[in-house]
């Protein structure tokens, strides 16, 4: 196996870095779609599979009105789409070859790197122009099978631990343990992108996805309700940017990128005056916007539905599933096995959800 070094690993200290593309090659071989991920450290900042993007879809991610669109190509704008505030700097991972469509968008934005199993010459050609040629472009074998056994050294001490090649696929859905057990095939889907999203995300992870999208990823925090109020924040500033008075923002030409994607955050959130205060806003906006009210926001979150939230370990109060429905979640899937599973049954079962237990835990370290 060849070893490449990269710019930097854990710190500008630590070389050489290794590289996940588990993710989506997961992703594509359990859902039949291709699938990209955007990833940031050792979590991903957003996953997705290629369905085609709505006119609403194309607005938020920017994507140019003469943009050609592939399914691998909508599959890693809807990733980085996700976060894109998350997504600065990340390492693109695709499961099906890049192609120039791909290349186009991602020249535009700010990455560290790609990898994925081939290229196109065109594509190849677009990608060796970032950072004046030194961008990271890593061709992997998707025949290569990792070792069974993981090792780690850490201060002298190796821990060792069997990789978790656990299959996820439909067969895990099949116990429904709410009154509610209509779980459509959109999603199971959804399902199958959350659970593979947090197999590969530092626990504790919970993942909110719509439309095979992850839309919102809550990584490595100490309790699992910080998990989903982290994540179902950054589902609530995804949906946000869908607002009309987001939509209707009008920029100054020539804003750079990750201006832009900054000026949205702020503009969204409860710092909003940071942006929209005199001698700040003409640095942005051609009109100063009006702001978005807090009941502006609920409002509109309100009418968000459909969410699937899914959790690398049982949910253990039903706090999590309150907070995971003012988000808009109808389905939920986790592992089961709290000794309050009860109470989290009933309180799905009050907001009419459908929860599926695993049985499976999924931790990531």
């Amino acid at each position: 196996m060849k070893e490449l070094e990269l710019k930097y690993g854990c710190n500008p200290n630590q070389k050489p870095a290794s590289i996940a593309w588990q993710l989506v090659k997961e992703l594509k071989e359990a859902t039949g779609l291709p699938a990209a991920a955007s990833f940031k450290h050792v979590s991903p900042a957003g996953a997705a599979v290629g369905l085609p993007l709505s006119e609403t879809d194309k607005a938020i991610y920017f994507v140019e009105p003469d943009a050609q669109l592939t399914p691998i190509a909508c599959a890693y704008i809807r990733a980085r789409g996700a976060d894109r505030l998350c997504s600065y700097g990340d390492w693109a991972a695709l499961s099906d070859t890049c192609d120039a469509a791909t290349a186009q968008y991602l020249k535009g934005e700010v990455s560290d790197g790609i990898i994925a199993p081939d290229y196109t010459p065109e594509a190849l050609e677009i990608l060796r122009s970032k950072k004046k040629g030194k961008y990271n472009i890593v061709k992997i074998d998707p025949t290569y099978v990792p070792a069974e056994q993981e090792h780690k050294d850490v201060f002298g001490i190796t821990f060792q631990q069997g990789r978790n090649n656990y299959k996820i696929d439909e067969s895990l859905l099949g116990d429904l343990v709410t009154e509610n057990k209509n779980l459509p095939d959109a999603a199971k889907r959804d399902m199958i992108v959350a659970l593979i999203t947090l197999k590969y995300t530092q626990s504790n992870s919970v993942c909110y996805v719509k439309d095979g999208q992850a839309i919102g990823v809550g990584a490595g925090q100490q309790s699992r309700i910080h998990c989903t109020r982290l994540a179902g924040s950054k589902a609530d500033n995804w949906y946000l940017r869908q607002h009309p008075k987001t939509l209707a923002l009008q920029f100054v030409d020539g804003i750079r990128r990750p201006d832009r994607d900054n000026a949205i955050d702020v503009y969204l959130s409860d710092e909003y005056e940071d942006v929209l205060r005199d001698g700040a806003w003409q640095a942005v906006f051609k009109v100063r916007p009006e702001p978005l009210t807090a009941q502006e926001k609920k409002d509109w979150i309100a009418t968000q539905t459909g969410v699937t939230v899914g959790s690398d370990a049982f949910f253990p109060f039903g706090d999590n599933v309150e907070r995971a429905r003012k988000s808009g979640v109808s389905y939920i899937v986790e592992p089961g096995g709290s000794i309050r599973d009860d109470n989290v049954i009933e309180t799905a079962n009050r907001y009419n959800m459908v929860m599926a237990f695993t049985g499976m835990r999924l931790f990531h370290h």
